[in-house]
């Protein structure tokens, strides 16, 4: 019998809270399968269990906040005897009378609220944030941006700490006041009210914009970076990728990044030291080439999900991968595996203009590759000078596990690589 613990899914979680089980007691369950959703301030993720055998036991309720580490149900391995029931151990037991209390403990708890007023009920919730919200009284209706937004438990915990109520006392002596008297806030409700969006918007990325502060604290404050950055003549990779995609359908299209994805995949391969941890003082390589992909949420914040096994993927497989991967990270469908297995981070700005990123390592990796923007430069080639698309890229390493040499030879790798694409099929 093993226990099934809360996973940390971060170097900055402490905490999440389960919102629903996927399994119950008695259900046989295979390695890998998701058995449960929880909910961090990163948002919802599916958690998988570890080993195959059988639920024995359940030992957290839904909505419940439970610490990283926290046993949360009971795995019975295949092969292996089931535990003899509480209940058959005698009958003076299931007779005792300290089984009266129990029986109207449920009286008790039925008063406790578990809808949220009725313009909330409109309002896209998670459970544990719909309960939270009734809890603490606040309004549902107030913190969702847009129609598609799902709140999320800190969002709620954040309003209620600035002290945003479930609905406003009516101001009944309002309409008394002179209409000289009254000031211009109160004359033009609609407009205060987008004053105020902005100010719950913020409320709601608070608690991720938090956690991302501390785990690059951590990160800033351990971690010996150097970095080292060099330009890269794309017009090749481009100009292949174009012929490539050249008579196939939008959806069947290769984009850039998931050549850039691919590239940087296929350098760490040759220059393995850069794909790994530190852990217990020293550098642990990994086999598994699984980059973390930085990825904006719409709702505010960025999360790095792990793009699994990348080493296995060719040049479509890594965009339809990608593509997967966008879409899960912004409904709120990530899986435990792909927060916690990245082995690099990937970070690419140049969408938004950025010619060169210098990333934080998220610790315990030991790299951070930046892509920036592609843009038209001179360039030299030979004795002539011409223009032609151009795109800095940079690595962060660690100093404890790697120096600057190993920096430049990757760098040198990858260069290599999008001056010679056909090498990314």
């Amino acid at each position: 019998m093993s226990e099934f613990v809360m996973p940390s899914l971060g170097a900055d979680m402490e905490s999440a809270v389960l919102m629903e089980w996927k399994v119950k007691e008695g259900d046989p369950v295979k390695k890998g399968e998701v058995i449960a959703e929880v909910e961090t301030s990163k948002g919802v993720i599916e958690i998988e269990v570890f080993e195959t055998g059988v639920v024995e036991k359940l030992l957290v309720e839904p909505e419940t906040e439970c610490k990283v580490g926290t046993p949360m149900a009971l795995i019975r391995a295949e092969g292996e005897a089931a535990a003899e029931a509480p209940e058959a151990a005698g009958e003076p037991e299931a007779k005792s009378e300290p089984e009266a209390p129990p029986a109207e403990a449920p009286a008790e708890e039925a008063p406790e609220p578990r809808v949220s007023p009725e313009p909330s009920a409109e309002v896209r919730a998670s459970p544990a944030a719909r309960k939270r919200a009734a809890e603490l009284g606040v309004e549902l209706s107030e913190l969702a941006t847009g129609p598609e937004e799902v709140v999320h438990l800190e969002a709620v915990e954040a309003a209620a700490a600035k002290g945003t109520a479930a609905k406003p006392e009516p101001e009944e002596k309002a309409p008394e006041k002179k209409a000289d008297e009254v000031p211009k806030e109160e004359v033009t409700p609609k407009a205060a009210r987008k004053k105020e969006a902005p100010e719950k918007k913020a409320a709601q990325e608070d608690a991720m914009r938090q956690a991302i502060a501390a785990a690059m604290s951590r990160a800033n404050a351990e971690i010996p970076h150097y970095y080292l950055s060099t330009p890269i003549n794309m017009t090749p990779a481009l100009e292949w990728l174009e012929q490539r995609n050249a008579g196939r359908g939008i959806r069947e299209r290769v984009l850039p990044a998931a050549l850039l994805i691919r590239a940087v995949v296929k350098a760490l391969e040759h220059v393995p030291e850069l794909n790994g941890f530190w852990r217990d003082g020293a550098a642990q390589t990994s086999e598994s080439v699984n980059p973390g992909i930085a990825i904006a949420l719409r709702r505010g914040g960025l999360i790095t999900p792990a793009l699994l096994e990348a080493q296995t993927l060719d040049l479509d497989g890594t965009m339809q991968a990608l593509d997967d991967l966008i879409t899960r990270t912004r409904s709120g469908k990530l899986r435990s595996s792909e927060m916690t297995r990245q082995t690099v981070t990937i970070t690419n700005l140049g969408d938004l203009g950025v010619e060169r990123v210098y990333g934080v390592i998220y610790p315990p990796q030991v790299s951070l590759v930046g892509l920036g923007r592609i843009t038209e430069a001179p360039w030299a080639e030979g004795d002539a000078l011409c223009v032609r698309k151009v795109m800095h890229a940079t690595v962060a390493g660690d100093h404890r596990a790697t120096d600057g040499r190993t920096g430049a030879l990757f760098l040198d790798t990858l260069n290599d690589l999008l001056q010679n694409p056909e090498k990314l099929q």
